[in-house]
């Protein structure tokens, strides 16, 4: 089987790397024709654990190609992926689809034969509508079908996502597009994944409702642990206790900074926005919005209070700036809302992240100091903190905090050490939800 995936960004080369590891022939698309030769030559995009060697093993196997052109490998293909970004539109918080009707309208002009036209991108409820309504506007004698078959990929984790996810959801309105769809996926139904069918506007939204819950879940973490501060408990037993509930369980009940990424801040919008479209309420998830955003802001205040009330004056080494570890992805991340609320105050930052250091040179102000490692980021800081728990960070231990810091205070917004530990060593230590 002949696959085209339209756009190589985190999705779409993640998608086409794994496809042909399947087996099958994929071509990946991407009008910019510099990544296109960067990634032929074995330079990813993005950092994803896994993927330079997947994609080298199957363009050498010559399952999997690149190129600037859309005509031939859409002419060639069974299933053509839209898989391109869906960022959130300026101005009123609905995702911008824009990239994903115009790969529909010039797809269109090259379909021959029977093909499915699939929604890879996050995309609200009626874009797959739309979508057949451009091809089909644009070549009224094409035979195809629309199918949305969202995405569940976690930054870090995304190749074994892929290949053992929870399940695969396709939105599918006809037998020709549901066979086409469990061929595609046959390596995971012999794995015994769930393969949910549905119809499109049903597949659209089950994305967004996934990670809306998980924001969800993560702001109520968040806010738990506020109040265990107040009444003196330990939010990580607090976790604990109500993730052996069967009905809850344990997963993103990680209290910390407030989520960012590629996926949550926008998603989570986009559905407030969907469903105002449609006069429904669904406040749980607009008041998580909300709270998000206030809780990055409040970490800054958190630092300032650790520091005494102040951080005028104050060099504050910042350790992490990916949004989570295993990426190199700075989207939302907690940092970027942090730091320039403790340069406003006073403070001059220092910062390292050991895989998003080229993302920060573009995103942060340039007066923070970038460095090239840990130890080099605490020499002579008054105060260190911690907003991404890369494991290179846990490693790090209290001896090596008063080694090189020129202060003794640690703000730890992951939560990452044992605070009898590094207190016991000398360390003011202050971490999210625990004594």
């Amino acid at each position: 089987m002949n696959l085209a995936v339209i756009g190589t960004g985190y999705v779409g080369l993640v998608s086409g790397a794994c496809f042909s590891e399947f087996g099958f022939n994929v071509t990946c698309i991407d009008k910019d024709a510099e990544k296109i030769a960067k990634i032929e030559s074995g330079i990813m995009p993005i950092y994803e654990p896994g993927l330079e060697d997947l994609v080298s093993k199957n363009v050498a196997a010559g399952r999997l190609k690149f190129s600037t052109e859309t005509g031939q490998a859409v002419r060639d293909a069974d299933a053509v992926f839209i898989a391109v970004g869906t960022p959130t539109r300026r101005g009123d918080g609905h995702a911008d689809l824009n990239y994903v009707y115009a790969a529909a309208e010039e797809l269109a002009d090259h379909l021959t034969g029977y093909c499915v036209v699939v929604t890879k991108s996050t995309v609200p409820v009626g874009t797959g509508r739309e979508v057949e309504r451009i091809v089909r506007k644009a070549n009224p004698a094409a035979d195809f079908d629309v199918v949305s078959n969202p995405e569940f990929l976690r930054e870090g984790a995304a190749i074994s996502d892929f290949m053992r996810p929870d399940r695969v959801v396709v939105g599918a309105e006809t037998d020709r597009a549901r066979d086409l769809l469990r061929r595609l996926y046959r390596p995971l139904y012999l794995l015994e994944t769930p393969i949910l069918m549905t119809g499109l506007e049903t597949s659209e939204l089950i994305k967004y409702a996934s990670n809306a819950f998980l924001a969800v879940k993560i702001s109520y973490i968040n806010q738990m642990a506020d109040l265990c501060e107040r009444v003196g408990a330990d939010v990580h037993d607090v976790a604990r206790g109500m993730g052996l509930d069967k009905r809850i369980g344990n997963k993103f009940l990680h209290p910390g900074p407030g989520y960012g990424g590629s996926c949550f801040p926008k998603d989570t919008l986009a559905l407030v926005r969907t469903a105002q479209d449609y006069d429904t309420d669904i406040g749980i998830v607009d008041e998580v919005v909300a709270y998000n955003t206030a809780r990055k802001l409040s970490m800054a205040q958190r630092v300032e209070q650790a520091a005494g009330g102040s951080v005028d004056g104050k060099t504050i080494a910042v350790l992490g700036l990916a949004f989570k570890p295993e990426t190199d992805d700075m989207r939302d991340s907690p940092s970027l809302d942090i730091i320039p609320a403790l340069m406003a105050a006073g403070a001059s930052i220092r910062a390292y992240d050991p895989k998003a250091m080229e993302e920060a040179r573009h995103l942060l102000p340039a007066a923070v100091a970038l460095q090239t490692s840990a130890q080099q980021c605490l020499e002579g800081a008054d105060i260190a903190v911690i907003i991404t728990e890369w494991n290179e960070f846990r490693a790090l231990t209290p001896d090596q905090f008063l080694t090189s810091m020129a202060g003794t205070t640690l703000v730890d917004l992951r939560n990452i050490y044992d605070p009898s530990a590094v207190r016991g060593a000398g360390l003011n230590y202050l971490s999210i939800g625990r004594d």
